[in-house]
């Protein structure tokens, strides 16, 4: 009887009665016998609940009419996955160990109990589109002198790298330590090694402009400043730097009200960074010929992020605050006033006074919480202008980045700030300049921009999901998923290319799986899937054998290879 049991099992035959808790909506069952089910949360995300509502019944104002895939076969709603199947037999001795069947078998009178837990195989990879796979490189691998730091090592783990396919790099270029010292003149010569190291192992490189400070925000692990003599003329003039509405200067990166002003040693910020972006295509010339630069990243804002500095943590902010508007400085009050002006108000030439501070709620506010001012005459004026004014400044350096690198991806970089998602206003997006409340779509401008300039959309957030789903995060109202795929269905409507990072630390099953979901979506009518995915980053922990062994298995599924049969516990 065991046997026949068993056989049945496997052959997804089982008739017998299951003794279980009330059947999910929507789930029939024998869709719950033969759907194959993701993995568990691991041990690390104990505790993680179902936050406010999944993202398959979105309330209505956060749908913005974007396709969100509906639940793949390989997934069961949670309250489905939150229980063990209980499976009844006839009595008569022990089930043999199968690794279909864990758990243990209670008697019931005469019918014996098999406390099940849902072990199925999980979604077959093989024969999808093929993602090029990129490893974003230490942030401190070029010292402020630009020289490779520990030339030995990194070549070893890049070895390691291209043993297991990794299709290339991704580096960061700062501008604080190629043009650190005086205007115009740059230093090339580590990035120089790096790169002949790379192509010599024939690995591509993804290069990332960074024209903003590293060092004082999450990941970074080193400090790199902006170029000595900017800090100087910021010195006798701060307006250069993002300011808020108490005064302080954020000298993260140069504050976009200077694009067209002539404050840099006779330079505009805009001729700055195109200066230094034609001086690395003069300077490393062979490698874009040869097609070893598959991708140039441009650096639009905090962290190379196309977003004002809203949520600065050396400014006091934390998760999940609303953060602040960022346009105090001289030059933006001045577009400000102008724009008030040509509207025929000219007392809106000033920003919100009751937006609250970094750490302030949405509800704790006037201009945020529900029918707040934030969609009054003033303030729509205030944020289509504040809006609008990233948008610019994006359209400006992209148009400089194409003509420099003519002939080579250009990219711009989005992350998801995905906390208040869930609310009236979407306060941490309004701040950081995406217009997007539930009445709005506030990223169809931002990828028109970029379709102008031919341009790849990088969207950051694809695993941050499990945080909106943790019990410490319940309260901010956050939706990364929902966020995700509202942008990249805008970027698709106009069929620009979208690749990807992960946002957060990455070594286990479960967040591997839910980026590849994310990067091919099973349930898209076209087909439709990312561009290339870059992992951050490259580290010890990450070259530890257990976790190599897993990232060496989400790369055949991103290049779409046949992986060898896995069980995963549920």
């Amino acid at each position: 009887m065991e046997q026949r049991f068993l056989q049945n099992l496997r052959m997804g035959m089982l008739s017998i009665p299951l003794l279980q808790g009330p059947r999910p909506a929507g789930v029939n069952s024998a869709a719950v016998s033969s759907q194959m089910v993701s993995p568990q949360t691991p041990a690390s995300l104990k505790g993680v609940t179902s936050a406010y509502r999944s993202s398959g019944e979105l309330n209505a104002c956060n749908m913005k009419g974007v396709f969100i895939p509906s639940s793949s076969p390989y997934d069961l709603p949670s309250s489905a996955r939150s229980q063990n199947s209980s499976i009844v037999g006839d009595g008569g001795g022990q089930t043999d160990s199968h690794p279909l069947i864990g758990g243990s078998m209670d008697n019931v009178g005469d019918k014996q109990i098999v406390d099940m837990p849902l072990k199925l195989p999980e979604r077959d990879y093989s024969n999808t589109a093929c993602i090029p796979v990129y490893v974003m490189l230490p942030l401190g691998v070029i010292n402020m002198k630009c020289e490779m730091v520990d030339p030995d090592g990194l070549l070893k783990q890049l070895r390691i790298l291209k043993s297991v396919n990794v299709d290339g790099v991704m580096v960061d270029c700062w501008w604080g330590i190629v043009e650190g010292h005086a205007p115009g003149e740059y230093n090339w010569n580590g990035y120089k090694r790096l790169f002949q190291m790379v192509c010599e192992l024939k690995l591509k490189l993804q290069v990332v402009m960074s024209f903003h400070e590293c060092g004082g925000n999450v990941g970074d692990d080193v400090c790199i400043p902006l170029p000595h003599w900017v800090a100087e003329i910021g010195r006798s003039n701060p307006d250069i730097f993002f300011t808020d509405r108490e005064g302080r200067r954020n000298p993260e990166c140069l504050s976009w009200g200077i694009d067209k002003e002539r404050v840099l040693r006779g330079r505009t910020a805009v001729e700055v960074y195109f200066d230094c972006m034609r001086s690395f295509r003069v300077e490393f010339d062979e490698y874009f010929k040869n097609g070893n630069i598959s991708m140039i990243q441009v650096g639009l804002g905090p962290c190379g992020e196309l977003r004002y500095p809203s949520c600065p943590v050396k400014h006091g902010w934390r998760y999940p605050g609303i953060g602040e508007f960022q346009c105090y400085d001289l030059y933006l009050l001045k577009s400000l006033r102008k724009a008030a002006e040509a509207r025929g108000h000219s007392f809106w030439g000033r920003g919100p006074d009751n937006a609250g501070s970094y750490n302030s709620r949405p509800h704790e506010t006037g201009f945020f919480c529900d029918g707040g001012d934030y969609d009054s005459y003033y303030g729509r004026f205030f944020l289509n202008w504040y809006s609008r004014v990233l948008v610019d400044h994006g359209d400006r350096v992209l148009s400089l980045a194409k003509l420099a690198f003519n002939g080579t991806c250009i990219a711009a970089k989005l992350s998801g700030l995905h906390w208040w998602y869930k609310t009236a206003s979407h306060a941490a997006e309004l701040t950081a300049g995406f217009y997007n409340p539930c009445n709005r779509d506030g990223y169809a401008a931002i990828v028109t921009m970029l379709k102008k300039h031919e341009a790849t959309l990088n969207l950051a957030c694809t695993e941050l999901h499990m945080l909106d789903q943790h019990e410490d995060f319940q309260e901010a109202l956050g939706d990364s998923e929902g966020l995700f795929w509202q942008v990249l269905n805008a970027a698709w409507d106009v069929c620009i290319p979208v690749s990807s990072e992960n946002a957060l630390p990455c070594h286990d099953h479960v967040s591997y799986k839910k980026i590849l979901d994310s990067a091919k979506p099973l349930t898209d009518p076209d087909g439709r899937h990312l561009s290339s995915f870059t992992y951050l980053r490259l580290s010890p922990l990450l070259m530890e054998r257990h976790n190599f062994m897993e990232f060496e298995r989400f790369i055949k599924r991103m290049h779409g290879e046949a992986v060898g049969l896995q069980v995963y516990s549920n």
